[in-house]
């Protein structure tokens, strides 16, 4: 029997009405580029428009785009940075039936043209600070038609029209066209760490489910009375959601824009009283950096409205949650996710019973966490076969949900989609452990994990406990190639300014918390350690670099343990 309930399409307008009709007085504070220094570096400046000048600039822009000409489901690309602009796009352009391509823009210019090529994207928002790259991207995507610029730019770029000018001369959107909630709203491609990225098509329909799941009180605690900071950029797979949770709900948001050093954020955290932010490790680290600095000379920041700080797009080091609780009294959880989960899949909290700041509290806390509603996770043996959920047993992670890809576009990788009994689950790429309590705890991308002698060695456990060390600033373990045991580690660390460590220090730091041949057989100490696009690093180049690396080149060392050690 069938039930009764009204057939309401689940789209973007829901969002944009509510933002325009509840919450028209709540603020969107960006930085935006207010000028140079003597040196030539951009200065921030802070710009503040309500919710209700938001809703209204992004009808405007759908009127714009529908006048242009473009057609139901044609891409429009934003290469920006964090900012109120950035917003409009996110909910004037699926609202008006296309769909909203953010681009990565740490990529290489010929990277992004290839992206844009691909994506075929007719109209692109660039941000006046990559304003010089207008004319390249230009020469080599024929199909794109127009180029707006978001801000000002000191002389006239041929080609490229002024975003502002043009928004404003619209007359608003007058009425929304009938959408299909399984109609594409949002497209984001991977970081390519192995071959070229490829496309991911969210529909308006799982973004609206994305938002409500992630603002409940066990997943990102998001309500109205909160100022919300996504330090997380909003080309990376949709700044975690955030934007659109936070509009849902009438949240404040706050965006620093190409500004995320640690004084920077720590003043803006201040200033607008934030109550959750959200990034990755790289800028945590920036931020407790300046925390001490200030604390150090007595004149602390007030950061006592910061409740939640959400980690994510790699591995948490509980060493780095332990410092910010104990040295400032803040509250770090990881989250996990990937672009083709829209992303928001887990998130680490605590069950009852469970100090948050208790040694269980804090393993807790450096684990992925448990999915969100919806949200499914298993895990698959090299075989095929389903693994047990016991904390231990490690396998490739798989997951299902109403947000989860289900193929990517143009039909790419379809061997990562995987058909279970009738069931359609997505393999990750990721080896992980499920616990009882459906904890989650990533041990390695399939690609990086060191098989020695037939058993699994997780990089990023040996990373975390490294980085825990006093001296040593970055830690990137990878495999290297040994005609015993068929892989080995190989640490590569960076070092704190003044400090100095040999391998068999660290070697004595790790041996309490890792069987013997676990540990790594080498360290190397370098200069720096490559990073990507999305914040990780890229250990595809590492092993380019030390391949064929013998155990007799690094800082030091150790003869690989026989098993039974």
């Amino acid at each position: 029997m069938q039930g009764n309930m009204m057939d309401v399409p689940l789209t973007l307008p829901f969002i944009l009405e509510r933002v325009r009709t509840q919450y028209a007085e709540r603020e969107v504070v960006s930085l935006v580029v207010g000028g140079r220094d003597e040196a030539g570096q951009p200065v921030p400046q802070k710009h503040r428009i309500t919710y209700g000048e938001v809703a209204d600039r992004a009808l405007r822009l759908g009127a714009g785009l529908q006048a242009l000409g473009l057609n139901r489901g044609d891409r429009v690309a934003t290469l920006a940075v964090n900012s109120y602009r950035h917003l409009e796009a996110y909910l004037g352009i699926p609202s008006a039936g296309f769909v909203v391509h953010t681009v990565n823009i740490r990529l290489h210019p010929e990277q992004i043209a290839w992206i844009l090529n691909d994506a075929g994207d007719r109209v692109l928002l660039v941000e006046n600070l990559f304003a010089p790259l207008i004319p390249a991207l230009r020469a080599a995507c024929p199909q794109l038609e127009r180029v707006f610029v978001f801000g000002p730019t000191p002389t006239p770029i041929e080609g490229a029209e002024d975003y502002d000018t043009w928004v404003t001369s619209q007359e608003p959107l007058s009425r929304y066209p009938q959408l299909d909630e399984d109609e594409a709203a949002g497209m984001c491609y991977t970081s390519g760490t192995t071959g070229n990225p490829k496309g991911v098509l969210y529909t308006h329909r799982s973004t609206i489910l994305h938002s409500l799941a992630t603002a409940h009180k066990d997943a990102l605690n998001i309500g109205e009375r909160d100022s919300v900071l996504p330090i997380v950029p909003m080309f990376h797979v949709n700044a975690w959601g955030i934007p659109y949770t936070c509009a849902m709900y009438g949240a404040k948001q706050v965006y620093a824009g190409p500004f995320t050093d640690g004084p920077t954020l720590a003043r803006l955290m201040q200033d607008e009283e934030v109550t959750l932010t959200a990034g990755v490790p790289t800028i945590w680290m920036g931020l407790l950096a300046e925390l001490d600095r200030a604390k150090a000379a007595g004149q602390p920041y007030d950061l006592h409205c910061l409740q939640r700080v959400l980690v994510g797009g790699s591995a948490l080091p509980e060493s780095l949650i332990r410092v910010f609780e104990a040295r400032h009294g803040l509250h770090l959880a990881q989250g996990w996710g990937m672009t083709e989960t829209h992303p928001l899949g887990t998130v680490s909290t605590m069950p009852p019973g469970v100090d948050e700041r208790s040694d269980e509290g804090y393993t807790l806390r450096a684990k992925q966490g448990r999915a969100l509603p919806l949200v499914f996770l298993d895990l698959l043996s090299e075989e095929g076969e389903r693994l047990p959920h016991d904390g231990k047993t490690m396998g490739r992670l798989i997951t299902r949900g109403p947000w989860i890809a289900g193929s990517y576009y143009g039909g790419e990788g379809q061997q990562n989609f995987l058909d279970l009994d009738g069931e359609l689950w997505f393999d990750t790429g990721d080896i992980a452990t499920l616990d009882e309590r459906g904890f989650m705890h990533i041990q390695d991308r399939a690609k990086d994990l060191i098989k020695s002698g037939g058993e699994w060695i997780s990089s990023v456990d040996l990373e975390n406990a490294l980085m825990a060390h006093p001296a040593v600033a970055q830690a990137a373990v990878i495999a290297m190639d040994d005609p015993k045991w068929d892989e080995r580690p190989l640490a590569v660390i960076t070092l704190k300014p003044g400090q100095t460590v040999t391998h068999e220090e660290l070697r004595d730091f790790l041996a309490p918390k890792f069987a013997k041949w676990w540990l790594p057989d080498a360290t190397v100490v370098a200069e720096s350690i490559p990073i990507g696009a999305t914040g990780k690093f890229l250990k595809r180049e590492l092993r380019e670099q030390y391949r064929g690396y013998g155990s007799a080149g690094g800082v030091g060392a150790t003869a690989a343990p026989e098993r039974g050690e």
